[in-house]
């Protein structure tokens, strides 16, 4: 018997994605996965496609958002599963972090034109409708207009951090991050931990002070990780006692290496980890 695969941290056309969730459905059936989350940055607006679009398929649809936080100086993401999409104090937050980044991306455009490339945030919106827009669509539409070579020379010379036209916005912690995922009826993972590049020290410090606000997880399988990175991040989670998720952070020709349920071409997310969260939340 083959054994079920997932993926729980995958993203659309909503945020930073290039394939809307019905899309992502097909797909997911394509690669044999039997559940997926769709975990776009800041919206929860895709979920009803996602959920319409698996009808009368064996896929699973969880709902799912990614927040982005920031401690110490330092932007850390944290994963929901399980959300209720329309709770109300999760749906406020939301419509006060897409205005943030609405007025940021603006300052970016601006910083942008100065450099010499011609883009507008009514162009990038027309291109882009229903989507919560970020860096990676401002890349994506100067490398389609052929204004630059690739989108990571984009982010290398131009909107990476500390980049001549990087703007910073104002983030909430991880703590509230947790707190609102809670809230909302869901799991909070921390996302993608071994990417902050911390000291084992630094991030039992961060866990530890997570934990109270609610969070459940961590993602211990993820398309960079190598080997040692994955074990010592189930061992992180076993020694503080939390969940594992494992997710692609799939976003489709936006980041190419990167495939939907297999990641790099190992990835393999069991459905026992989904299983796990199931008796938690009950």
């Amino acid at each position: 018997m083959i054994a079920k695969k997932i993926d729980l941290h995958v993203h659309s056309t909503y945020s930073d994605g290039t394939f809307t969730p019905s899309e992502l459905v097909h797909e997911a059936e394509r690669a044999g996965l039997s559940a997926m989350a769709l975990t776009d940055h800041d919206t929860t607006a895709g979920i009803p496609e996602a959920i319409q679009a698996s009808a009368g398929t064996s896929l699973e649809i969880i709902p799912g958002v990614e927040l982005s936080s920031e401690y110490s100086g330092q932007e850390i993401h944290v994963v929901g599963l399980f959300i209720t999409p329309e709770h109300p104090g999760l749906t406020a937050a939301l419509s006060k972090f897409q205005n943030a980044r609405n007025q940021r991306n603006e300052k970016m455009l601006e910083l942008l034109r100065k450099e010499g490339f011609s883009i507008t945030m009514e162009s990038l919106v027309q291109e882009n409708p229903d989507a919560v827009i970020t860096r990676a669509n401002i890349a994506r539409y100067l490398v389609d207009h052929n204004q630059i070579g690739s989108i990571n020379h984009v982010f290398e010379k131009y909107l990476g951090d500390d980049c001549p036209c990087y703007v910073a916005r104002k983030k909430i912690s991880p703590m509230e991050a947790c707190r609102l995922i809670h809230a909302a009826g869901g799991l909070s993972v921390l996302a993608h931990p071994v990417l902050y590049h911390m000291k084992p020290a630094e991030l039992n410090k961060l866990i530890e002070e997570m934990k109270p606000a609610g969070l459940t997880g961590i993602e211990a399988i993820y398309s960079t990780y190598d080997r040692g990175d994955e074990i010592f991040i189930k061992k992180t989670a076993e020694e503080n006692g939390l969940l594992i998720s494992g997710g692609s952070d799939f976003h489709g020709s936006n980041k190419p290496y990167i495939h939907l349920g297999t990641g790099r071409g190992n990835l393999f997310i069991p459905y026992s980890i989904l299983e796990r969260m199931k008796q938690h939340l009950h």
